[in-house]
Protein backbone atom coordinates (compact mmCIF):
# COMPACT_ATOMS: atom_id res chain seq x y z
CA UNK A 1 0.00 0.00 0.00
CA UNK A 2 2.59 2.12 0.88
CA UNK A 3 5.05 1.70 -1.92
CA UNK A 4 7.79 4.02 -3.55
CA UNK A 5 6.28 6.92 -5.05
CA UNK A 6 6.29 6.12 -9.13
CA UNK A 7 6.85 9.54 -11.37
CA UNK A 8 5.62 9.87 -14.60
CA UNK A 9 7.42 11.71 -17.36
CA UNK A 10 5.90 12.90 -21.10
CA UNK A 11 8.02 11.67 -23.96
CA UNK A 12 9.96 14.75 -23.75
CA UNK A 13 11.38 14.49 -20.23
CA UNK A 14 11.86 10.76 -21.14
CA UNK A 15 13.52 11.43 -23.96
CA UNK A 16 15.81 14.08 -21.56
CA UNK A 17 16.74 11.47 -18.82
CA UNK A 18 17.49 8.52 -21.94
CA UNK A 19 20.42 10.87 -23.26
CA UNK A 20 21.45 11.21 -20.07
CA UNK A 21 21.92 7.76 -19.32
CA UNK A 22 23.13 6.72 -22.58
CA UNK A 23 25.98 8.62 -21.88
CA UNK A 24 27.70 5.82 -19.63
CA UNK A 25 25.18 3.23 -20.78
CA UNK A 26 27.15 -0.09 -21.10
CA UNK A 27 24.84 -2.41 -22.16
CA UNK A 28 23.18 -0.11 -24.13
CA UNK A 29 19.66 1.01 -22.81
CA UNK A 30 18.13 -0.92 -26.13
CA UNK A 31 20.19 -3.97 -24.71
CA UNK A 32 18.52 -3.69 -21.59
CA UNK A 33 15.15 -2.81 -22.66
CA UNK A 34 15.10 -5.97 -24.82
CA UNK A 35 16.65 -8.27 -21.68
CA UNK A 36 13.61 -7.05 -19.54
CA UNK A 37 11.07 -7.86 -22.96
CA UNK A 38 12.52 -10.80 -22.78
CA UNK A 39 12.25 -11.47 -18.72
CA UNK A 40 8.87 -10.69 -18.65
CA UNK A 41 7.73 -12.72 -21.39
CA UNK A 42 9.36 -16.02 -19.82
CA UNK A 43 7.48 -14.98 -16.68
CA UNK A 44 4.25 -14.51 -18.61
CA UNK A 45 4.68 -18.14 -20.45
CA UNK A 46 5.42 -20.08 -17.96
CA UNK A 47 2.43 -22.49 -17.81
CA UNK A 48 1.83 -21.47 -22.27
CA UNK A 49 3.31 -23.43 -24.90
CA UNK A 50 4.18 -22.11 -28.52
CA UNK A 51 6.63 -19.76 -29.69
CA UNK A 52 6.49 -15.95 -28.67
CA UNK A 53 5.75 -13.82 -32.03
CA UNK A 54 7.45 -10.47 -31.89
CA UNK A 55 6.04 -7.47 -34.18
CA UNK A 56 8.96 -5.23 -35.10
CA UNK A 57 8.80 -1.40 -36.14
CA UNK A 58 10.85 0.52 -37.94
CA UNK A 59 12.38 2.51 -34.77
CA UNK A 60 14.20 2.05 -31.78
CA UNK A 61 11.00 -0.15 -30.22
CA UNK A 62 11.50 -2.71 -33.19
CA UNK A 63 14.99 -2.98 -31.58
CA UNK A 64 13.76 -3.49 -28.56
CA UNK A 65 11.58 -6.18 -29.93
CA UNK A 66 14.80 -7.94 -32.15
CA UNK A 67 16.98 -7.79 -28.44
CA UNK A 68 13.88 -9.43 -27.25
CA UNK A 69 13.83 -12.30 -29.69
CA UNK A 70 17.54 -12.83 -29.66
CA UNK A 71 17.72 -12.95 -25.88
CA UNK A 72 14.42 -15.50 -25.96
CA UNK A 73 16.50 -17.67 -27.94
CA UNK A 74 19.31 -17.61 -25.91
CA UNK A 75 16.91 -18.75 -22.86
CA UNK A 76 15.64 -21.52 -24.78
CA UNK A 77 12.54 -20.32 -26.04
CA UNK A 78 11.24 -20.11 -29.00
CA UNK A 79 10.39 -16.91 -31.07
CA UNK A 80 9.33 -15.66 -34.34
CA UNK A 81 9.84 -12.01 -35.56
CA UNK A 82 7.71 -9.98 -38.06
CA UNK A 83 9.12 -7.11 -39.56
CA UNK A 84 8.38 -5.17 -42.76
CA UNK A 85 10.51 -2.78 -43.24
CA UNK A 86 13.80 -1.70 -45.10
CA UNK A 87 16.46 -2.30 -41.87
CA UNK A 88 18.61 0.16 -43.77
CA UNK A 89 16.55 2.58 -42.38
CA UNK A 90 16.72 1.53 -38.69
CA UNK A 91 18.04 4.07 -36.32
CA UNK A 92 22.14 2.71 -35.58
CA UNK A 93 21.06 0.75 -32.41
CA UNK A 94 18.04 -0.72 -33.57
CA UNK A 95 19.94 -2.02 -36.81
CA UNK A 96 22.76 -3.17 -34.69
CA UNK A 97 20.12 -5.38 -33.06
CA UNK A 98 18.44 -6.73 -36.34
CA UNK A 99 22.02 -8.03 -37.36
CA UNK A 100 22.42 -9.53 -33.63
CA UNK A 101 18.95 -11.26 -34.26
CA UNK A 102 20.53 -12.44 -37.92
CA UNK A 103 23.93 -13.76 -36.44
CA UNK A 104 21.86 -15.54 -33.66
CA UNK A 105 20.13 -18.03 -36.09
CA UNK A 106 16.89 -16.22 -36.00
CA UNK A 107 14.79 -14.90 -39.59
CA UNK A 108 12.77 -12.37 -39.78
CA UNK A 109 9.19 -12.88 -41.73
CA UNK A 110 8.21 -9.73 -43.75
CA UNK A 111 3.94 -10.70 -42.86
CA UNK A 112 1.99 -11.46 -40.32
CA UNK A 113 2.53 -15.29 -40.18
CA UNK A 114 0.01 -17.54 -39.09
CA UNK A 115 -0.37 -19.14 -36.10
CA UNK A 116 1.24 -22.39 -35.55
CA UNK A 117 -1.08 -25.29 -34.33
CA UNK A 118 -0.46 -24.77 -30.74
CA UNK A 119 -0.97 -21.24 -31.02
CA UNK A 120 1.53 -18.32 -30.01
CA UNK A 121 1.94 -18.26 -26.33
CA UNK A 122 2.34 -14.25 -26.15
CA UNK A 123 2.02 -11.86 -29.00
CA UNK A 124 4.16 -8.51 -28.25
CA UNK A 125 3.63 -5.18 -29.83
CA UNK A 126 7.09 -3.68 -30.50
CA UNK A 127 5.75 -2.09 -33.09
CA UNK A 128 5.46 2.08 -32.26
CA UNK A 129 6.94 3.78 -29.02
CA UNK A 130 7.04 7.04 -27.04
CA UNK A 131 7.72 8.44 -30.48
CA UNK A 132 4.50 8.39 -32.55
CA UNK A 133 3.38 11.63 -33.85
CA UNK A 134 0.67 10.85 -36.34
CA UNK A 135 -2.25 8.46 -36.66
CA UNK A 136 -1.26 4.67 -37.36
CA UNK A 137 -2.78 3.74 -41.06
CA UNK A 138 -1.55 1.18 -43.87
CA UNK A 139 -0.10 -1.82 -43.03
CA UNK A 140 0.45 -1.42 -39.44
CA UNK A 141 -3.07 -0.71 -39.03
CA UNK A 142 -4.12 -4.00 -40.31
CA UNK A 143 -1.39 -5.63 -38.68
CA UNK A 144 -2.45 -4.19 -35.20
CA UNK A 145 -6.18 -4.92 -35.69
CA UNK A 146 -5.28 -9.00 -37.21
CA UNK A 147 -3.39 -9.07 -33.49
CA UNK A 148 -6.25 -7.84 -31.93
CA UNK A 149 -8.63 -10.10 -33.04
CA UNK A 150 -6.26 -13.28 -32.34
CA UNK A 151 -7.29 -15.21 -28.67
CA UNK A 152 -3.55 -15.12 -27.89
CA UNK A 153 -2.18 -13.17 -24.55
CA UNK A 154 -0.60 -9.95 -25.82
CA UNK A 155 2.12 -7.56 -24.51
CA UNK A 156 2.94 -4.01 -25.27
CA UNK A 157 6.90 -3.25 -25.41
CA UNK A 158 6.86 0.35 -23.32
CA UNK A 159 3.51 1.91 -24.58
CA UNK A 160 0.44 0.25 -26.98
CA UNK A 161 1.13 1.71 -30.78
CA UNK A 162 -1.07 3.53 -31.33
CA UNK A 163 -1.24 5.31 -28.14
CA UNK A 164 -0.23 8.69 -27.14
CA UNK A 165 2.29 8.38 -24.85
CA UNK A 166 1.55 11.73 -23.66
CA UNK A 167 -2.31 12.66 -23.74
CA UNK A 168 -3.84 8.76 -24.05
CA UNK A 169 -5.03 9.34 -27.18
CA UNK A 170 -5.73 6.99 -29.55
CA UNK A 171 -3.92 7.83 -32.83
CA UNK A 172 -5.79 5.80 -35.30
CA UNK A 173 -5.22 1.56 -34.96
CA UNK A 174 -4.24 0.78 -31.04
CA UNK A 175 -2.72 -1.95 -30.01
CA UNK A 176 -4.57 -3.92 -27.37
CA UNK A 177 -2.66 -5.34 -24.70
CA UNK A 178 -3.35 -7.53 -21.56
CA UNK A 179 0.19 -6.39 -20.18
CA UNK A 180 2.02 -3.26 -21.11
CA UNK A 181 6.18 -3.62 -19.67
CA UNK A 182 7.49 0.28 -20.08
CA UNK A 183 10.88 1.45 -19.26
CA UNK A 184 12.08 4.01 -17.14
CA UNK A 185 9.19 5.23 -15.72
CA UNK A 186 5.22 5.75 -16.33
CA UNK A 187 3.97 7.85 -19.35
CA UNK A 188 0.92 9.68 -18.58
CA UNK A 189 -1.02 8.10 -21.95
CA UNK A 190 -1.07 4.90 -20.06
CA UNK A 191 -3.02 6.99 -17.09
CA UNK A 192 -6.06 8.49 -18.36
CA UNK A 193 -8.41 8.41 -21.83
CA UNK A 194 -7.79 5.36 -23.92
CA UNK A 195 -4.28 4.44 -22.38
CA UNK A 196 -6.39 2.33 -19.06
CA UNK A 197 -8.43 0.35 -22.09
CA UNK A 198 -5.12 -0.38 -24.34
CA UNK A 199 -2.53 -0.51 -21.40
CA UNK A 200 -3.83 -3.33 -19.51
CA UNK A 201 -1.61 -4.06 -16.20
CA UNK A 202 1.01 -2.20 -16.16
CA UNK A 203 4.42 -3.41 -15.05
CA UNK A 204 7.40 -0.50 -14.46
CA UNK A 205 11.28 -1.33 -15.65
CA UNK A 206 13.88 1.33 -14.44
CA UNK A 207 16.60 -0.85 -16.79
CA UNK A 208 18.73 0.58 -13.73
CA UNK A 209 18.00 3.88 -14.41
CA UNK A 210 16.82 6.10 -11.57
CA UNK A 211 14.94 9.01 -13.18
CA UNK A 212 14.63 11.01 -10.09
CA UNK A 213 18.24 11.68 -9.97
CA UNK A 214 18.97 12.57 -13.91
CA UNK A 215 15.24 15.17 -13.76
CA UNK A 216 12.92 16.11 -11.49
CA UNK A 217 9.20 15.07 -12.52
CA UNK A 218 6.51 17.30 -12.74
CA UNK A 219 4.27 14.44 -12.45
CA UNK A 220 3.41 11.05 -9.89
CA UNK A 221 0.62 8.45 -9.65
CA UNK A 222 -1.78 8.80 -7.16
CA UNK A 223 -1.12 6.55 -3.79
CA UNK A 224 -1.48 6.52 -0.34
CA UNK A 225 2.19 7.20 0.44
CA UNK A 226 1.60 10.96 -0.83
CA UNK A 227 -0.75 11.23 2.32
CA UNK A 228 0.41 8.49 4.81
CA UNK A 229 1.32 11.15 7.16
CA UNK A 230 -2.45 12.39 8.05
CA UNK A 231 -2.82 8.82 8.19
CA UNK A 232 -2.95 8.71 11.97
CA UNK A 233 -5.24 7.50 14.73
CA UNK A 234 -7.12 9.87 16.60
CA UNK A 235 -6.22 11.00 20.12
CA UNK A 236 -8.59 10.39 22.79
CA UNK A 237 -9.02 13.94 24.11
CA UNK A 238 -10.83 15.38 21.15
CA UNK A 239 -14.30 16.40 20.44
CA UNK A 240 -16.57 17.44 17.17
CA UNK A 241 -14.82 20.32 17.38
CA UNK A 242 -11.57 19.31 16.74
CA UNK A 243 -12.45 17.88 13.16
CA UNK A 244 -14.07 20.73 11.51
CA UNK A 245 -17.54 22.61 10.66
CA UNK A 246 -18.26 21.68 7.08
CA UNK A 247 -20.78 23.61 4.98
CA UNK A 248 -22.48 22.41 2.01
CA UNK A 249 -24.28 25.07 -0.08
CA UNK A 250 -26.70 23.50 -2.86
CA UNK A 251 -29.96 21.71 -3.55
CA UNK A 252 -32.28 23.90 -5.57
CA UNK A 253 -35.76 21.78 -6.15
CA UNK A 254 -35.73 18.84 -7.63
CA UNK A 255 -32.35 18.83 -6.98
CA UNK A 256 -31.50 18.46 -3.35
CA UNK A 257 -30.57 14.87 -3.24
CA UNK A 258 -26.72 16.11 -4.56
CA UNK A 259 -26.01 18.17 -1.54
CA UNK A 260 -27.54 15.82 0.68
CA UNK A 261 -24.95 13.21 -0.90
CA UNK A 262 -21.98 15.48 -0.44
CA UNK A 263 -23.07 16.01 2.97
CA UNK A 264 -23.29 12.28 3.59
CA UNK A 265 -20.21 11.65 1.98
CA UNK A 266 -18.34 14.28 4.45
CA UNK A 267 -20.03 13.02 7.69
CA UNK A 268 -19.16 9.26 6.98
CA UNK A 269 -15.48 10.61 6.58
CA UNK A 270 -15.08 11.95 9.67
CA UNK A 271 -15.97 15.97 9.73
CA UNK A 272 -17.07 17.14 13.08
CA UNK A 273 -20.46 19.26 12.03
CA UNK A 274 -22.20 19.12 8.85
CA UNK A 275 -24.60 22.10 7.89
CA UNK A 276 -26.55 21.97 4.65
CA UNK A 277 -27.96 24.99 3.12
CA UNK A 278 -30.26 23.88 0.54
CA UNK A 279 -32.13 26.07 -1.97
CA UNK A 280 -35.61 24.08 -1.73
CA UNK A 281 -37.42 25.59 0.26
CA UNK A 282 -39.86 23.05 0.76
CA UNK A 283 -37.79 20.44 2.44
CA UNK A 284 -38.17 18.64 5.71
CA UNK A 285 -36.24 19.98 7.95
CA UNK A 286 -34.25 17.20 8.82
CA UNK A 287 -32.57 14.60 6.54
CA UNK A 288 -34.46 11.08 7.68
CA UNK A 289 -31.92 8.85 6.53
CA UNK A 290 -28.99 10.71 8.14
CA UNK A 291 -30.83 12.80 10.43
CA UNK A 292 -26.87 13.84 11.68
CA UNK A 293 -27.09 16.96 9.28
CA UNK A 294 -28.04 20.03 10.17
CA UNK A 295 -29.93 21.79 7.86
CA UNK A 296 -29.70 25.37 7.90
CA UNK A 297 -30.66 28.65 5.65
CA UNK A 298 -27.72 28.80 2.90
CA UNK A 299 -27.05 32.47 4.15
CA UNK A 300 -26.33 30.48 7.88
CA UNK A 301 -24.32 27.77 6.24
CA UNK A 302 -22.06 30.52 4.88
CA UNK A 303 -21.02 32.12 8.63
CA UNK A 304 -20.85 28.88 10.28
CA UNK A 305 -18.55 26.70 8.03
CA UNK A 306 -14.52 26.06 8.31
CA UNK A 307 -14.73 24.73 5.17
CA UNK A 308 -17.54 25.44 2.27
CA UNK A 309 -18.64 23.03 -1.20
CA UNK A 310 -20.77 25.01 -3.27
CA UNK A 311 -22.32 23.57 -6.52
CA UNK A 312 -23.91 19.79 -5.83
CA UNK A 313 -28.03 20.57 -7.34
CA UNK A 314 -27.32 24.94 -6.66
CA UNK A 315 -28.67 25.12 -10.51
CA UNK A 316 -28.71 28.51 -12.03
CA UNK A 317 -30.96 31.31 -10.16
CA UNK A 318 -30.30 34.64 -9.37
CA UNK A 319 -29.70 32.89 -5.47
CA UNK A 320 -27.49 30.42 -6.58
CA UNK A 321 -25.33 32.86 -8.58
CA UNK A 322 -25.13 35.37 -5.29
CA UNK A 323 -24.13 32.20 -3.14
CA UNK A 324 -21.51 31.66 -5.05
CA UNK A 325 -20.49 35.34 -5.39
CA UNK A 326 -20.52 35.25 -1.62
CA UNK A 327 -18.34 31.89 -0.87
CA UNK A 328 -16.31 33.21 -3.46
CA UNK A 329 -15.48 36.28 -0.81
CA UNK A 330 -15.41 34.12 1.90
CA UNK A 331 -11.20 33.14 3.11
CA UNK A 332 -12.64 29.76 3.97
CA UNK A 333 -11.09 26.23 2.25
CA UNK A 334 -13.49 26.44 -0.88
CA UNK A 335 -15.07 23.74 -2.98
CA UNK A 336 -16.32 24.51 -6.19
CA UNK A 337 -18.38 21.89 -7.97
CA UNK A 338 -21.12 21.20 -10.65
CA UNK A 339 -22.89 24.20 -11.04
CA UNK A 340 -20.95 26.68 -9.09
CA UNK A 341 -18.25 25.99 -11.64
CA UNK A 342 -21.05 26.31 -14.74
CA UNK A 343 -22.01 30.00 -12.68
CA UNK A 344 -18.02 30.92 -12.73
CA UNK A 345 -17.88 29.72 -16.49
CA UNK A 346 -20.76 32.10 -17.33
CA UNK A 347 -19.72 34.91 -15.63
CA UNK A 348 -16.09 36.87 -16.59
CA UNK A 349 -15.76 38.57 -13.38
CA UNK A 350 -16.29 35.83 -11.23
CA UNK A 351 -12.87 34.54 -13.03
CA UNK A 352 -11.29 37.24 -11.91
CA UNK A 353 -12.74 36.99 -8.06
CA UNK A 354 -11.58 33.33 -8.16
CA UNK A 355 -8.24 33.79 -8.67
CA UNK A 356 -7.85 36.42 -6.65
CA UNK A 357 -9.79 34.96 -3.28
CA UNK A 358 -8.10 35.05 -0.06
CA UNK A 359 -8.69 31.48 1.10
CA UNK A 360 -7.91 28.45 -1.17
CA UNK A 361 -9.84 27.00 -3.78
CA UNK A 362 -10.81 23.43 -5.12
CA UNK A 363 -12.53 22.94 -8.25
CA UNK A 364 -13.84 20.03 -9.44
CA UNK A 365 -15.08 19.32 -12.79
CA UNK A 366 -15.78 16.95 -15.40
CA UNK A 367 -14.64 17.66 -19.12
CA UNK A 368 -17.58 19.42 -20.48
CA UNK A 369 -17.31 22.06 -16.53
CA UNK A 370 -13.55 21.91 -17.64
CA UNK A 371 -14.37 23.03 -21.39
CA UNK A 372 -16.73 25.69 -20.62
CA UNK A 373 -14.54 27.08 -17.74
CA UNK A 374 -11.64 27.07 -20.33
CA UNK A 375 -13.95 29.00 -23.26
CA UNK A 376 -12.68 25.45 -25.44
CA UNK A 377 -14.41 22.30 -26.53
CA UNK A 378 -14.96 18.92 -24.58
CA UNK A 379 -12.71 17.36 -27.74
CA UNK A 380 -9.78 20.14 -26.77
CA UNK A 381 -10.23 19.17 -23.09
CA UNK A 382 -9.66 15.55 -23.38
CA UNK A 383 -7.04 15.85 -26.20
CA UNK A 384 -4.43 16.88 -23.17
CA UNK A 385 -6.02 16.26 -19.98
CA UNK A 386 -2.94 17.12 -17.82
CA UNK A 387 -2.08 20.61 -19.97
CA UNK A 388 -6.61 21.25 -19.26
CA UNK A 389 -6.21 20.56 -15.54
CA UNK A 390 -2.63 22.36 -15.22
CA UNK A 391 -4.40 25.37 -17.44
CA UNK A 392 -7.10 25.80 -15.07
CA UNK A 393 -5.33 25.16 -11.77
CA UNK A 394 -2.75 28.33 -13.17
CA UNK A 395 -5.50 30.09 -14.21
CA UNK A 396 -7.85 30.33 -11.42
CA UNK A 397 -5.10 29.99 -8.60
CA UNK A 398 -6.62 26.72 -7.74
CA UNK A 399 -6.71 23.44 -6.82
CA UNK A 400 -8.23 21.03 -9.65
CA UNK A 401 -8.90 17.45 -10.11
CA UNK A 402 -10.26 17.06 -13.98
CA UNK A 403 -12.53 14.16 -13.71
CA UNK A 404 -12.85 11.43 -15.73
CA UNK A 405 -10.72 8.03 -16.61
CA UNK A 406 -7.25 8.44 -15.46
CA UNK A 407 -8.28 11.88 -12.79
CA UNK A 408 -5.96 14.42 -13.36
CA UNK A 409 -4.78 16.49 -9.81
CA UNK A 410 -3.24 19.53 -10.75
CA UNK A 411 -1.95 22.33 -8.65
CA UNK A 412 -1.08 26.34 -9.03
CA UNK A 413 2.31 25.71 -8.96
CA UNK A 414 2.48 23.49 -12.09
CA UNK A 415 2.37 19.51 -10.37
CA UNK A 416 0.18 17.56 -11.50
CA UNK A 417 -0.70 13.80 -10.55
CA UNK A 418 -2.68 10.58 -12.07
CA UNK A 419 -5.20 8.86 -10.21
CA UNK A 420 -5.60 5.40 -11.43
CA UNK A 421 -8.27 4.23 -8.67
CA UNK A 422 -11.82 3.21 -9.53
CA UNK A 423 -13.85 1.81 -12.49
CA UNK A 424 -16.67 2.58 -15.12
CA UNK A 425 -19.14 1.57 -12.37
CA UNK A 426 -19.05 4.92 -11.39
CA UNK A 427 -19.95 6.54 -14.15
CA UNK A 428 -23.39 7.53 -12.81
CA UNK A 429 -25.81 9.81 -11.21
CA UNK A 430 -24.22 11.08 -7.70
CA UNK A 431 -20.85 10.43 -7.59
CA UNK A 432 -19.35 13.58 -8.34
CA UNK A 433 -21.21 15.07 -5.09
CA UNK A 434 -19.77 12.39 -2.80
CA UNK A 435 -16.37 13.13 -4.07
CA UNK A 436 -17.07 17.33 -3.34
CA UNK A 437 -18.01 15.81 0.30
CA UNK A 438 -14.89 13.84 0.90
CA UNK A 439 -12.70 16.61 -0.16
CA UNK A 440 -14.55 19.17 2.17
CA UNK A 441 -14.60 16.99 4.89
CA UNK A 442 -10.84 16.31 4.77
CA UNK A 443 -10.30 20.17 4.36
CA UNK A 444 -12.64 20.76 7.66
CA UNK A 445 -10.13 18.47 9.73
CA UNK A 446 -7.47 20.86 8.72
CA UNK A 447 -5.98 18.60 5.54
CA UNK A 448 -3.63 20.64 3.32
CA UNK A 449 -5.33 21.26 0.52
CA UNK A 450 -3.37 19.76 -2.52
CA UNK A 451 -2.97 16.53 0.53
CA UNK A 452 -7.19 16.34 1.01
CA UNK A 453 -8.07 16.59 -3.22
CA UNK A 454 -5.13 13.68 -4.07
CA UNK A 455 -6.35 11.53 -0.99
CA UNK A 456 -10.16 12.44 -1.36
CA UNK A 457 -9.86 11.39 -5.47
CA UNK A 458 -8.30 8.15 -4.69
CA UNK A 459 -10.45 7.05 -1.68
CA UNK A 460 -13.22 7.46 -4.03
CA UNK A 461 -12.25 5.28 -6.33
CA UNK A 462 -10.47 2.81 -4.43
CA UNK A 463 -14.66 2.32 -2.16
CA UNK A 464 -15.51 1.37 -5.31
CA UNK A 465 -12.70 -0.65 -6.07
CA UNK A 466 -13.67 -2.69 -3.01
CA UNK A 467 -16.98 -2.65 -3.56
CA UNK A 468 -16.58 -4.48 -7.06
CA UNK A 469 -14.10 -7.06 -5.38
CA UNK A 470 -16.79 -7.83 -3.01
CA UNK A 471 -19.40 -8.18 -5.81
CA UNK A 472 -21.32 -4.94 -5.00
CA UNK A 473 -20.85 -3.83 -8.98
CA UNK A 474 -19.31 -2.45 -11.00
CA UNK A 475 -22.75 -2.11 -12.59
CA UNK A 476 -25.40 -0.72 -11.10
CA UNK A 477 -22.96 0.73 -8.54
CA UNK A 478 -24.63 3.68 -6.59
CA UNK A 479 -23.21 6.80 -4.92
CA UNK A 480 -24.78 6.21 -1.80
CA UNK A 481 -22.89 2.49 -1.68
CA UNK A 482 -19.45 4.39 -2.55
CA UNK A 483 -20.02 6.52 0.84
CA UNK A 484 -20.20 3.50 3.09
CA UNK A 485 -17.23 1.98 1.26
CA UNK A 486 -15.02 5.04 1.42
CA UNK A 487 -14.99 5.15 5.38
CA UNK A 488 -14.07 1.65 5.58
CA UNK A 489 -11.02 2.31 3.36
CA UNK A 490 -10.40 5.09 4.71
CA UNK A 491 -10.19 3.76 8.20
CA UNK A 492 -8.16 0.51 7.16
CA UNK A 493 -5.45 2.99 5.62
CA UNK A 494 -5.26 4.45 8.75
CA UNK A 495 -4.87 1.28 10.86
CA UNK A 496 -1.89 -0.10 8.39
CA UNK A 497 -0.40 3.59 8.62
CA UNK A 498 -0.22 3.52 12.19
CA UNK A 499 0.87 -0.49 12.03
CA UNK A 500 3.85 0.57 9.74
CA UNK A 501 4.96 3.57 11.51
Amino acid sequence: MFAPLQPIYPTAGIRAIEALAAVSADPTLMERAGRAAAEEAVRLTTDRSGPVLIVCGPGNNGGDGFVMARRLLQAKRSAVVAYADDPAKLPPDGRIAYDAWLEAGGTINQTLPEPPPEGWSLIVDAIFGIGLQRPVTGRYARWIDTLNALPYPRMAIDLPSGLNADTGEAMGAVFKAAHTLTFIALKPGLLTLEGIDHAGALIVRRIDIEPEHLLAPDGYLVSPALFRTHLKPRPYNSHKGSYGEVGIIGGDTGMAGAALLAARAALKLGAGRIFVGCLDENLPPVDFHQPELMLRQPVDVLQQSSALAIGPGLGSSVSAVDFVKQALETNLPLVLDADALNIVAHNPLLHSRLAQRPGPTVMTPHPAEAARLLASSVAEVQADRVEAACTLAHRHNAHVVLKGCGSIIATPEGRWFINRSGHPGMATAGMGDVLTGLVVSLLAQHWPVPDALIAATHLHGAAADRLAREGVGPVGLTASEVIEASRGVFNGWIVQASQTT
